[in-house]
């Protein structure tokens, strides 16, 4: 009988070659992340099976795991060298904050929802991760005590961008955000010396940025 760690192994090495760099993302720090961090583990124990399907999955309190391949995209979209630090909106299942963990120097990710936070933050620290800073607030108020950050991703759908969270880009600092209610595009966003710089990537679909506010 094999071994179930195998076949997540196995799964994963798979989701990468299959969804994620034959769609075009080659960024070799973002598939080896991906390859590491056990999605699995992410997802609602009986959605396992499924966890590293090419689509996103429910986590509760009505919010999903992103698809791998939107997961990957948006990581290499930020053009991350590794000694970064990013502001994450949305730290849901907290998958998303491990990939970029395994890239970056730090992380601080912010979730509106507290039951999710401790969840993701319970996992994270249990996977060894020492580089991650969460809090329980205001996503589209970023966190204004850590600014500015070289980057930000935006893993909830905004109805426009929020000002507050441009303002904690730090010199060519790059956001990426899906914008749009319904149907969203993906942009980033890259702060310049006279401002910022907005450019359209792809039609997405992600639960909504919800304010406390």
């Amino acid at each position: 009988m094999s071994d179930p760690q195998d076949d997540f192994v196995t799964q994963r090495e798979s989701m990468v070659e299959v969804q994620i760099r034959a769609r075009g993302v080659n960024d070799e720090k973002v598939l080896a992340a991906m390859r590491k961090v056990p999605r699995h583990l992410f997802v609602p124990e009986e959605l396992r099976p499924f966890a590293h399907g090419d689509e996103p999955l429910p986590i509760g309190e009505a919010q999903t795991i992103s698809q791998p391949y939107i997961v990957g995209y948006m990581t290499e979209a930020l053009e991350l060298s590794g000694g970064e630090k990013v502001l994450e909106v949305g730290t849901g299942s907290g998958y998303q904050t491990a990939v970029l963990a395994e890239i970056v120097r730090q992380v601080f990710t912010v979730e509106l929802i507290g039951a999710l936070s401790e969840k993701a933050r319970a996992l994270l620290q249990a996977l060894g991760y020492s580089n991650i800073y969460s809090k329980v607030g205001d996503g589209t108020l970023g966190w204004e005590e850590n600014a500015p950050f070289d980057a930000i991703m935006v893993t909830a759908a905004a109805a426009a961008v929020p000002k507050r969270l441009q303002e904690q880009l730090g010199p060519n600092g790059r956001m990426i955000i899906p914008v749009g209610a319904g149907f969203q595009e993906l942009f980033l966003i890259t702060r310049e010396r006279r401002g910022f710089r907005k450019k359209k990537l792809l039609p997405v679909r992600f639960v909504p940025l919800v304010s406390a506010h």
